[in-house]
């Protein structure tokens, strides 16, 4: 029988077999995986399932979803729904740390995180939509395309990134001392208005009303502008690969 780690032990050992940190951005570099890798390790002390770590996620981010819609705005409100969304957040990190610390990985388990992740995040704007109807009193009915706008330009960054990682090929493997470029400090910092850490913290304008609109509708404005950027990279990408292998043959 193998002997259980310590919580140090496991933290430290979670350390060592972080994700690359290219690609990802400050947020979720320096907030969100260290904190997830607590969670991971507790959760292991715990000796919780990456799944059950999953399902726990989904519990804290739908009990803010659900009081984004069915609680009009307020300082109480925007402090608690940024809470459990940060937390659920942190959680997502911690299931695929713990499936690692665990040697459990699965691709079960990628799909359900997955599907948490787009159901989510579909339902968050979904609750953004039904407060703007319910408790907002908006200048125009225009208002309620925003959070339509946003909830597509979010499902599609989230779709099309996640799609275009399976289809892209995998680099050939380096060897052991082979040196690797450090991901770029500049990248990390430009990917901050799509990373979800940002988009939990403009919950915390929900004590205003303007405040929130305005805060929501320019981070929709930057979702919309990286929706585009990104899909015509990925694709570009993907089609580069095409044309390689058309060569090949």
């Amino acid at each position: 029988m193998v002997a259980e780690l310590s919580y140090g032990a496991a933290l430290d050992r979670l350390r060592g077999a972080q994700k690359t940190a290219k690609g990802v951005s400050l947020y979720s570099r320096y907030v969100n995986r260290p904190l997830g890798r607590r969670l991971a390790a507790a959760a292991y002390r715990l000796r919780l399932t990456p799944n059950q770590v999953t399902l726990v996620s989904a519990v804290f981010s739908f009990a803010g979803v659900a009081a984004v819609a069915a609680l009009p705005p307020s300082w109480p409100l925007a402090l608690g729904v940024y809470a459990t969304l940060v937390l659920g957040f942190a959680l997502d990190s911690a299931d695929g740390q713990l499936a690692r610390l665990r040697g459990r990985s699965s691709p079960a388990g990628e799909w359900l995180d997955h599907a948490v992740d787009c159901a989510k995040i579909t339902a968050l704007h979904g609750a953004v939509l039904i407060a703007f109807y319910r408790h907002f009193e908006l200048p125009a009915e225009g208002w309620l395309l925003v959070p339509l706008v946003f909830q597509l330009a979010a499902v599609l960054v989230f779709f099309g990134g996640l799609l275009t990682d399976k289809l892209r090929p995998r680099p050939a493997a380096r060897g052991a001392g082979a040196p690797q470029a450090p991901p770029s400090r500049l990248r990390a910092v430009a990917l901050l208005p799509v990373d979800y850490g940002v988009m939990c913290a403009v919950f915390l304008l929900l004590a205003d009303e303007r405040a929130f609109r305005l805060g929501y509708a320019a981070l929709c404005c930057a979702y919309v502008a990286f929706c585009a950027a990104f899909s015509v990279k990925w694709f570009r990408e993907l089609s580069a690969v095409n044309a390689e292998s058309a060569a090949r043959s």
